[in-house]
């Protein structure tokens, strides 16, 4: 039989809460994976992904977007004003309002380097140890909608699996 430690990814690529999201998807896009642990003091702390980090970017209503509040909290910030609010009071905006407009975008131009991967991460792991055989750790991947699971043992991260090691050893009839 099959076990997880046949087919899982030894050499994980981890991440820290404190990394910014840039440097997140910059890791992910560099090694060509979709996720990663969130790694602190030796300590799995949660796991960051591909889909994180786009619900974190998205404008669609419901999603879990940049306008939710860094502490993730779960409120939203105060509802934007109308469009038309600021055209009357900038009507013949001064140096002051448009060096304040500008300093504002600036510091809102790149959400991605001031938010980090302990903020959006997901924090209920889904792991099971290296001697579970792959259909048990399939099941699993599919009854909690995870595209990855830990390996742990003794605490410890030994690998990951993920639906593409499940779907490789399918097709390499291994299972």
């Amino acid at each position: 039989m099959l076990r997880l430690r046949d087919i899982m990814t030894r050499d994980v690529v981890v991440v820290t809460p404190d990394a910014t999201l840039r440097e997140v998807a910059e890791v992910l896009a560099e090694r060509r994976v979709s996720g990663a642990p969130v790694v602190e003091d030796g300590r799995v702390v949660g796991v960051i992904s591909a889909t994180d980090l786009m619900r974190f970017e998205s404008p669609l209503p419901g999603a879990v977007s940049r306008r939710m509040r860094a502490d993730r909290g779960g409120a939203e910030a105060a509802p934007e004003p109308p469009p038309g609010y600021f055209v009357e009071l900038w009507a013949e905006p001064g140096m002051e309002v448009v060096e304040r407009f500008l300093e504002a975008r600036s510091m809102e131009a790149d959400p991605l380097d001031r938010h980090t991967a302990g903020e959006i991460m997901t924090r209920d792991l889904v792991s099971l140890p290296p001697d579970t055989d792959v259909h048990t750790a399939a099941e699993r991947m599919l009854r909690e909608g995870v595209h990855r699971l830990l390996v742990i043992e003794d605490g410890r991260l030994e690998g990951v699996v993920s639906t593409t090691d499940v779907l490789r050893a399918v097709a390499e009839r291994r299972l």
